[in-house]
């Protein structure tokens, strides 16, 4: 029997960004540097696929620092960590390497300097994320409040009005961040704003790259973890976009194939922290229930580099 006919358009950009890149390196560098195990506090990027090949060469995943020896290197994820954590590997006299994205670090430097001179800060961002809870614990306890919804951002009472700013979480959506930041400005006038834009630039991207994809698609499917904001977000920027049979799978194992049947172009998209083996398998699975073929939708080129930490360069 002949198999069905199925355009894939593949988003561009799509998968690693230079933070999740650079920490991944962190890992693997620390890993050659010191030798296992090497622990790391948290997931250091959302990605069971990447999680479980550095677990395999010897990392150590925790979720508090107490659960680490003093005598081993420890890694702080992607995602920052709050001011408190380093801090207690100092007391600790702890070796330990700090892989948080640069990106997420400006947003931390851009927080510690409103409430510097004198602002209280409006994060714009989703409770329990470790993103959120190491921007929050930069400042001091009660300089910082959480707005998750344009509902929220209404209703928000901030201790000194006059004197307020805001940032972001940088894997949020983009039009969603416009709407709650529109409300924020209309409520407080004086609102400070980040230099630049504090969604990242691969979430943007990626988010982009969706909304030129989804043109005609009878189906979306991202690839990424249910714990990454950023897959999640791909998957609501394509529903919101007209595609309403848009899903999040973590690799081809979960995909659903009676859920796909009578789909003919199906759009295809990683999110930031799901490496581009996860998109070829995907691909290769569909050509096995499909007669597939590729159409490249890119939006952009990214060339983006961050630099290791210094005590991990090269000898």
């Amino acid at each position: 029997m002949s198999k069905p006919p199925l355009v894939i358009a593949l988003a561009g950009p799509r998968g690693f960004c230079a933070g999740v890149d650079r920490a991944i390196q962190i890992v693997e560098r620390a890993l050659e540097k010191f030798g296992a195990p090497v622990y790391v506090r948290h997931e250091i990027v959302h990605n069971r696929f990447v999680v479980e090949s550095l677990r395999a060469r010897g990392a150590v995943f925790v979720e508090e620092l107490d659960q680490c020896p003093d005598n081993r290197p420890v890694i702080f994820s992607a995602h920052g960590v709050p001011k408190s954590v380093p801090e207690a590997a100092k007391a600790r006299r702890m070796t330990w390497v700090d892989a948080t994205c640069p990106l997420v670090s400006k947003v931390h430097n851009g927080a510690e300097r409103h409430v510097a001179e004198g602002r209280q800060v409006i994060l714009i961002g989703h409770a329990g994320h470790p993103e959120v809870i190491g921007t929050m614990g930069q400042v001091p306890d009660g300089q910082m409040l959480l707005v998750e919804t344009v509902e929220q951002a209404e209703a928000v009472q901030p201790g000194t009005p006059e004197h307020l700013a805001y940032v972001t979480q940088t894997t949020l959506s983009v039009d969603e961040t416009a709407d709650i930041i529109a409300v924020l400005r209309r409520r407080f006038p004086l609102i400070s704003a980040p230099h630049k834009e504090d969604i990242c630039y691969a979430t943007t991207n990626r988010q982009a790259a969706v909304k030129a994809m989804v043109r005609g698609c009878d189906a979306v499917m991202v690839i990424g973890a249910p714990n990454s904001s950023n897959s999640r977000r791909l998957v609501e920027v394509a529903r919101k976009a007209g595609c309403e049979r848009s899903l999040l799978v973590q690799s081809a194992a979960e995909i659903d194939w009676v859920a796909l049947a009578g789909v003919r172009r199906l759009g295809l998209t990683a999110g930031a922290s799901a490496p581009e083996i996860l998109v070829e398998t995907v691909i290769e699975a569909c050509r096995d229930h499909f007669d597939v073929t590729l159409e490249h939708v890119s939006v952009t080129e990214e060339n983006i580099v961050f630099r290791l930490p210094r005590i991990l360069a090269a000898e």
